[in-house]
């Protein structure tokens, strides 16, 4: 694994379950883990930057970036090329991205960062890309276990911006 200066998070899937509840008035809304709150707020204080990149529209994915305090991109077409701006824009390489998902539409982008992870329930080939297959289900606090392999590995490859 290399350094790591931003997370990019996928969002259906990795902070969701991937289901989605429609009421009769067709609004939308997904269950998020406050664990995955915790884990953005300790992230913090180890000087890594977060954001969401989803290709999902619904206001839902910005709401919860902004209650997480992170920056985000929603209703994306290619996460790669979105990735590749933003690095560029804030001057990251994108070695020292660690990239999170868990389908297809995050294949691309995964394979130009540095360090990636997925939750166990992920397609079988984004499984297959992953550098770490992580232990729990999207929307079951992947962030916080990302937290966790983190601060056991801080010195090895954790690279605060400064």
């Amino acid at each position: 694994m290399k350094k790591i200066e931003l997370i990019a998070y996928d969002f259906d899937g990795v902070m969701t379950d991937n289901k989605v509840y429609v009421d009769q008035k067709g609004r939308e809304m997904v269950q998020v883990s406050r664990a995955d709150g915790l884990g953005v707020s300790e992230i913090k204080k180890l000087g890594i930057e977060q954001i969401i990149i989803s290709t999902e529209k619904n206001p839902v994915v910005m709401k919860r970036a902004i209650k997480l305090n992170i920056k985000c991109l929603h209703g994306i077409k290619n996460k790669k090329v979105s990735l590749i701006s933003y690095c560029k824009e804030n001057n990251l390489l994108l070695e020292n991205v660690a990239f999170v998902g868990n389908d297809i539409n995050d294949k691309e982008v995964m394979e130009i960062v540095g360090t990636t992870y997925c939750p166990s329930d992920s397609h079988k080939s984004i499984k297959a890309i992953s550098d770490k297959v992580l232990k729990i289900k999207g929307g079951d606090g992947v962030v916080r276990q990302i937290l966790d392999i983190l601060k056991e590995k801080k010195n090895e490859f954790i690279c605060p911006r400064s």
